[in-house]
C-alpha cells in the first residue's frame, strides 16, 4: 500500500523510525517484491532500521515517474523565481529540523556530532545557494552580422540518475539534488545501502516544500542491480556519481551506450605539503583535520604528508602527540573527535593496508590497530594512524585507503616535492603550508589537482568548485557552473533583414 507524501502532507513527521520506504512519484512505497534490508549504526554494530529494497521493476517505475514529470509536468516550466522559493523552503524545513537530521546522520553513519553538524549545515546552504544561483543563470546574446540575431537559451537536460556515497549521505545528496532540480530536471536518487536514511528524508522534505510528485524519486537498493539499471536506461539523460574510481570507470563504460552526460567525483590520494617556513602549529592542526576529519573516510583526505627535512622531526613529534590525543567515543558526545568506521568490511580493508605497509618496511608511529571503545564494543573503530619510513612504491602510499591513515615522507626541494606529489593516478585535493605567498601560488599552479588548499584545512564551501583531475573524475560540483551540467545550451538564430535570404541563388 502506498502512502502519499505529496503536497497534501503538511509535515514529514517523525524522522526516527523502525522502517523507511522508497519514494516514487510522490508516494511512500514498498518493494514490489516485498524485499527489505537492514541498515546499521556502525558505532554500535546494531540494526538501526529496515529499508525497502528496490527491484528493477521499482527502478523502472521511478524512471518513468521522473520521465513523466519532466516531459509533461509543471516543474521545469515554473518561473525560476518560483523554483527558487521552493528550494529556499527546503532549506528552511531542514534548518528547523537541524538537530533531528544531525542525530539521524550520526546514528546511520557513525560520524562524530561535529562532523555531522557541519555537513548538514552545508546541505542546507547548498539549497540556499542554488536558489540564488538559478535566478541569475541564463543564456546570452551574441554579436552577429547585420540582419541576424542570436541568443542562447538554457534548458534542463532531463532525467538524472544520482548515485550517492555512504561517507557524506545527506550532504552529497544535496550537492546533486539541489542543482538538478534548480535547473528544472527530474531525478532518481540511489542512496548507498549502508546509509540510505537521510537521503529518503531529504526527498520527503522536498515534497513538503512543494516539489511536485515525480520530480524527486529515491530508490534504495543494490548498486550492482539498481545502479546498473539506471546507468544504462534509455530514458535517463545524465548520471552523477560519487564513489570509487573503479566503479566510476564501469559507469562511464556502461553509460556510453546511450551517450549520457556524466559527472564523476571519484577517488583521491591527496598530498599535504609542509614547507620549512610554514607556521608549524597551524600546519599540524590543519593537517590533523585534513586526514582524520570524518574518520579519514573522505575522497579528498590529505593522506600523503610531505614534510621538509628541516622541520620534519619537530612537526612529526607534534603531529603524533596530537594524533594520540584525539578522542574516539560516543559519536553523539560533543567532545568526540573521531567517529567509527562505516562497516566491519571497511575496517578490515583499512587494517589490511596498514599491515601491508609494515610488511614492506614502514613504521607505525601512531595508532595502527582496531580500538575497542567502552560502551560501543560491537562497533567498528580504528585508531588514527601515522605511517613513517614509507617508500613511493608501497601499496599504502599509492592506493586510496579511505580511513584514518596518513603516510609521511621527507623532502628537501620544491620541484622534487611537486613531482612526487603529482606521482599518482589521482588528482582531487591537495594542501600547501607556507608563509611565502609566491611559493604557495607557484606550487598551487603546478599541482595536478582540482583543489588546492593553502594554509587552510577546508576543501569546499557552496560556490567553490569541487572535482578532480586525472582518475579522480571530471565535472565540478558545488558551484554556479554545476548548473550547466544539468542544462542544455540551445542556440536560436533569427534573421530580420528586409529581403528574403536566397543563398543558392534560385
Amino acid at each position: 500500500m502506498a502512502e502519499a507524501v505529496g503536497q497534501e502532507i503538511k509535515e514529514v513527521g517523525e524522522l526516527k523510525r523502525d522502517h523507511y520506504s522508497m519514494i516514487i512519484n510522490g508516494e511512500r512505497v514498498e518493494s514490489s517484491a516485498g524485499d527489505t534490508f537492514e541498515t546499521y549504526n556502525p558505532a554500535k554494530g546494531e540494526v538501526l532500521a529496515t529499508v525497502a529494497k528496490a527491484t528493477v521493476e521499482d527502478a523502472e517505475r521511478a524512471v518513468q515517474a521522473a520521465r513523466e514529470s519532466f516531459d509533461h509536468g509543471k516543474w521545469r516550466r515554473y518561473p525560476v523565481g518560483k523554483r527558487a522559493r521552493v528550494l529556499n523552503k527546503i532549506a528552511s524545513i531542514m534548518r528547523k529540523r537541524f538537530n533531528e537530521l544531525v542525530e539521524i546522520e550520526v546514528l546511520n553513519s557513525g560520524k562524530s556530532l561535529s562532523a555531522a553538524q557541519g555537513q548538514i549545515n552545508q546541505a542546507i546552504e547548498d539549497f540556499e545557494f542554488y536558489a540564488g544561483a538559478i535566478v541569475g543563470h541564463r543564456g546570452h546574446v551574441n554579436n552577429m552580422p547585420n540582419g541576424f540575431f542570436n541568443y542562447t537559451h538554457k534548458e534542463p537536460v532531463g532525467v538524472c540518475a544520482q548515485i550517492i556515497p555512504w561517507n557524506y549521505p545527506m550532504m552529497m545528496a544535496a550537492w546533486k539534488v539541489a542543482p538538478a532540480i534548480a535547473a528544472g530536471c527530474s531525478v532518481v536518487v540511489k542512496p548507498a545501502s549502508l546509509t540510505p536514511i537521510t537521503a529518503i528524508i531529504l526527498n520527503e522534505i522536498c515534497h513538503e516544500a512543494g516539489v511536485p510528485a515525480g520530480v524527486v524519486n529515491t530508490i534504495p537498493g543494490s548498486g550492482g542491480v539498481i545502479g546498473d539499471y539506471l546507468v544504462t536506461h534509455k530514458d535517463v539523460n545524465k548520471v552523477a556519481f560519487t564513489g570509487s574510481t573503479p566503479t566510476g570507470k564501469d559507469i562511464m563504460e556502461k553509460a556510453s551506450s546511450t551517450l549520457k552526460r556524466l559527472t564523476l567525483e571519484l577517488g583521491g590520494k591527496s598530498p599535504n605539503i609542509v614547507f620549512d617556513d610554514a607556521d608549524i602549529d597551524a600546519a599540524v592542526k590543519g593537517s590533523l583535520f585534513g586526514i582524520f576529519y570524518n574518520t579519514g573516510q573522505s575522497c579528498e583526505a590529505r593522506s600523503r604528508m610531505f614534510l621538509h627535512e628541516d622541520i620534519y622531526d619537530e612537526f612529526l613529534e607534534k603531529f603524533i602527540e596530537k594524533t594520540n590525543q584525539l578522542k574516539l567515543g560516543d559519536p553523539l558526545d560533543p567532545e568526540t573527535q573521531i567517529g567509527s568506521i562505516i562497516s566491519r568490511d571497511q575496517l578490515e580493508v583499512i587494517d589490511g593496508y596498514v599491515q601491508s605497509a609494515v610488511e614492506e618496511g614502514a613504521t607505525i608511529a601512531a595508532g595502527g590497530k582496531e580500538r575497542k571503545v567502552e560502551g560501543f564494543e560491537n562497533g567498528h573503530w580504528y585508531e588514527p594512524t601515522v605511517l613513517t619510513n614509507v617508500t613511493p612504491d608501497m601499496k599504502a602510499v599509492r592506493e586510496e585507503i579511505f580511513g584514518p591513515v596518513v603516510v609521511v615522507e621527507k623532502f628537501n626541494d620544491e620541484q622534487d616535492v611537486i613531482k612526487r606529489a603529482n606521482d599518482t593516478e589521482y588528482g582531487l585535493g591537495s594542501a600547501v603550508w607556507t608563509k611565502d605567498q609566491a611559493k604557495a601560488t607557484r606550487v598551487a599552479h603546478q599541482i595536478e589537482a582540482g583543489i588546492v588548499m593553502v594554509n587552510c584545512p577546508f576543501s569546499a564551501f557552496p560556490g567553490t568548485p569541487f572535482g578532480g583531475y586525472k582518475q579522480s573524475g571530471f565535472g565540478r560540483e558545488l558551484t554556479v557552473e554545476t548548473l550547466d551540467l544539468y542544462m542544455e545550451d540551445k542556440s536560436v538564430l533569427s534573421y530580420y533583414g528586409p529581403k528574403p535570404l536566397n543563398p543558392l541563388g534560385v
